[in-house]
């Protein structure tokens, strides 16, 4: 089914325990990414979505609880004078994530079709292409093994207004606000025709989006997170080794260590 934004606009209230729940994903969270460690697997979360719309927060609770060393989180911003002299996609390319790593990208390679579609800072003809472009470069990844998950966050106009108002209000959060935040709102209408259209065209069976309600932060943070847990748990094993004998006599000898069924 077409993807409408409009849909995706009145998810309630978080209803319960909200600590006790974002533990418990972020424990199930963390269970992944050893998966990833130990069966040599790699993943891609991608988020896109308006500006102001939450997906810093929901990337500061999806990896909580992850060991640093085999994580990335990459903040894309406008190219370089190096990147732009190279093909769009080249800068992804160098940041795709090695085996036992999962790669997070702050908005991705989807800008050719956003943001530099409706800013003019593409040819009409570089855009069009990009779409299959952008699909066959997500393919390749996932016929090599990588794992892809595409999230848009989502907010409507008077959301994103309160989240902008609160920026300049608090003085710790004013250095995530400028005046592009206000020259990408002018333009919402011509933002929404290129998500549509990224979505008409990029969401492929091998390589679905998933959209994040997140006009109630609390309610779209659990949604983010249980969407990220289910996907991951399937795509990659779930099973982890039994304890090394030869280690677990080392712990006999140093320190009296006794299994489970030794301590009855």
């Amino acid at each position: 089914m077409t993807i409408n934004l409009a849909d995706h606009e009145s998810a309630p209230k978080f209803e319960g325990d909200y600590d006790a729940t974002l533990a418990a994903l972020q424990e199930r969270l963390a269970k992944v990414q050893v998966a990833h460690i130990i069966h040599n697997r790699r993943s891609v979360i991608l988020l896109e979505g308006w500006d102001a719309a939450g997906k810093g927060g929901i990337i500061k609770r999806m990896s909580a609880d992850w060991d640093p060393r085999y994580y990335q989180v990459h903040p894309i911003a406008a190219p370089t004078e190096v990147e732009r002299a190279h093909h769009y996609l080249w800068r992804f390319w160098t940041r795709l994530p090695a085996s036992r790593n999962i790669a997070i990208f702050d908005r991705s390679w989807y800008g050719r079709v956003l943001v530099e579609r409706v800013e003019g800072l593409c040819s009409k003809a570089d855009w069009m292409r990009a779409y299959d472009e952008i699909n066959a470069f997500e393919k390749q990844q996932i016929d090599a093994g990588t794992n892809i998950i595409k999230l848009f966050v989502h907010i409507t106009q008077e959301t994103q207004d309160e989240q902008l108002a609160e920026r300049i209000e608090t003085p710790w959060k004013r250095w995530k606000t400028g005046v592009d935040d206000y020259r990408n709102r002018a333009r919402r209408a011509d933002y929404l025709d290129a998500m549509h259209d990224m979505f008409a065209c990029t969401d492929m069976k091998h390589a679905r989006w998933h959209v994040i309600d997140n006009n109630h932060r609390k309610s779209g943070r659990i949604a983010a997170l249980t969407h990220v847990a289910e996907q991951l748990e399937k795509l990659a094993p779930m099973h982890f080794p039994e304890a090394d004998p030869s280690v677990v006599e080392l712990a006999r000898e140093a320190f009296g260590y006794q299994g489970r069924a030794d301590r009855g």
